[in-house]
């Protein structure tokens, strides 16, 4: 049985599609034969809407396009004239330079959450993934199936009615109660005079679609828009073909059989058992040879077989004394004729005024979070462990110039319920459906160890570090704090400032983060949906 749900169309949207995507009915195709803004525009709209990248180019691009000049083209059948020039272009310059320089769209579809961690681990690509704040998850496939992902392995066993079954009543509870958190915000924050009907109904889905997101199982499907380059795209295959969980080894797979009708050349290794076979082999054999090492020297421990005490949400782990000082000397350095190490030593000399007057001159006048200071800030480095639930962990995760590594999602930690949920009278529901994931949790952990966290909810804690210089923390910080943002990732993102501030008394480079936000917000989204109205007010008013 194929676990993905089969897209049909019309002969004659599928004479138009067939020019710009490499397969028609899968779940993974590239983009071809489109300009660049039209593909990063799709993937913009991808994040916001329920609709499939096919689906959405034919319904919203297609009729603004010019696609007469397209006529006598075929992606599906791959690109051979491409093929023979990157061949020629290999034998003579390399496979690892020339891989850097070409770069592919690619639509990956139905992926699990789990999965679609595993897509966005790697630094050097672009992410663009649907948002369950955009998008509510009440509403069915064409299959008749709720979005969520049904490994075959469980369909096939005997847990598989009672996965289905399980999945299925998280679903109906979510559905179920969406109405009814829509209507209590509704109460609670009345629209304000100003204020579009449509703008207000925007900010009281997001903030309700948030409120109920942790009710959703980690095995509910996104759609993701990936940006690569061709040996960004081979370290991905490599680490997926080495993955112990099924789903991430076999949509591999099907990446690479796209991928080929694109950059084919770039990608001749992965699957070559020398060369990529070798390496995937070697990701594997490591990662199982340290996790029977770690078993073996904590098999004593007792903290491994007992709940959890409750964690703190940030940690600030490991930082350096001297990191502003470390700062202000590599500040200093392209302007001077010395060494950084007698730079520090100057810096360690100056007083409090000169060392506020060179920090300021350095961070400048920044009239928006985007404008950053230089990379001097990334002479120093802070490590936090958070705990956090795994929607917040999802969010957060995306920040790849960072360290992040994280341990398996499981139960153990506990779940967080929003204040919201509460207050709205829908704990009961909320904790019955929260429950109901453990036990199929348990029940399939025994025999199923990696796919049982399919069952988990995005409401259940993820622990995770994240290790990043001073330059990430703000952009992080910044952003994450803003009012616009979900409330589990701004209240992380506040305490880590203040970590940054107090634990390690860095206040300086704390105080140059000027827009952190420490407020507290009703609608997040509302003041996001009024400026994009009056970007769509002054668009129209434009002749």
């Amino acid at each position: 049985m194929f676990p993905y749900v089969e897209e049909h169309f019309t002969p004659g949207e599928e004479a138009i599609l067939r020019r710009y995507v490499t397969n028609l009915h899968l779940p993974v195709f590239a983009l071809v034969n489109l300009p660049e803004v039209v593909k990063g525009a799709l993937f913009a709209r991808y994040s916001r809407s329920p609709k499939s990248l096919r689906r959405l180019f034919l319904d919203e691009f297609v009729g603004d396009l010019d696609i007469t000049g397209d006529l006598s083209v075929d992606a599906t059948i791959g690109l051979e004239r491409a093929e023979q020039l990157y061949e020629k272009v290999f034998v003579e310059y390399g496979d690892d330079s020339v891989a850097q320089l070409g770069g592919v769209h690619l639509a990956c579809e139905q992926s699990s959450n789990i999965l679609s961690k595993v897509l966005e681990w790697g630094r050097l690509m672009a992410y663009l993934e649907q948002s369950t704040r955009y998008i509510a998850y009440d509403n069915r496939l064409d299959s008749g199936h709720y979005r969520y992902f049904r490994p075959m392995e469980i369909l096939d066993s005997p847990y598989g009615a009672r996965y289905v079954g399980d999945m299925d009543r998280m679903f109906d509870t979510y559905g179920a109660l969406l109405p009814t958190m829509r209507d209590w915000v509704t109460a609670r924050f009345p629209q304000q005079a100003g204020d579009t009907d449509f703008v207000y109904r925007q900010a009281v889905k997001a903030k309700s679609l948030d409120a109920l997101r942790g009710l959703l199982p980690a095995a509910s499907l996104s759609n993701i828009g990936l940006y690569g380059t061709g040996q960004s795209y081979e370290q991905l295959l490599l680490r997926m073909r080495a993955h112990p969980l099924p789903e991430a080894r076999s949509y591999a797979d099907m990446m690479l059989t796209e991928l080929r009708k694109v950059i084919p050349s770039f990608l001749q290794r992965v699957d070559v058992a020398e060369r990529g076979g070798e390496w995937t082999a070697y990701l594997a054999s490591t990662r199982d040879a340290t996790a029977r090492v770690v078993a073996r020297l904590w098999q004593d421990e007792e903290a491994l077989s007992t709940p959890a005490p409750p964690e703190p949400e940030v940690t600030l782990l490991d930082f350096d004394p001297e990191g502003e000082d470390k700062v202000l000397a590599a500040a200093c350095f392209s302007h001077l004729g010395c060494s950084e190490q007698r730079a520090l030593q100057r810096v360690r000399r100056l007083s409090h005024d000169e060392r506020v007057d060179l920090l300021a001159a350095y961070v400048g006048d920044r009239r928006n979070r985007r404008h950053r200071p230089g990379r001097a800030f990334e002479r120093t480095d802070y490590r936090f462990e958070l705990v956090t639930d795994y929607g917040a962990f999802r969010d957060l995760q995306r920040h790849r110039m960072l360290t992040i590594e994280w341990q398996r999602l499981g139960i153990s930690l506990g779940y967080d319920m929003p204040d919201l949920v509460a207050d709205a009278g829908l704990g009961d529901r909320y904790t019955e459906a929260i429950e109901r994931a453990e036990d199929l949790y348990r029940t399939l952990a025994p025999r199923f160890g990696e796919q049982a966290t399919y069952a988990v909810a995005l409401a259940h804690r993820i622990r995770y570090v994240m290790q990043c210089n001073a330059r990430e923390a703000m952009h992080l910080i910044e952003l994450r704090s803003g009012a616009q943002g979900h409330p589990a990732y701004r209240r992380v993102a506040q305490k880590m400032h203040r970590a940054i501030a107090e634990r390690a008394g860095h206040r300086a480079l704390a105080d140059a983060m000027t827009f952190v936000d420490h407020g507290g917000a009703d609608l997040e989204r509302l003041e996001s949906e009024r400026r994009s109205e009056r970007r769509r007010a002054e668009k129209s008013a434009t002749p």
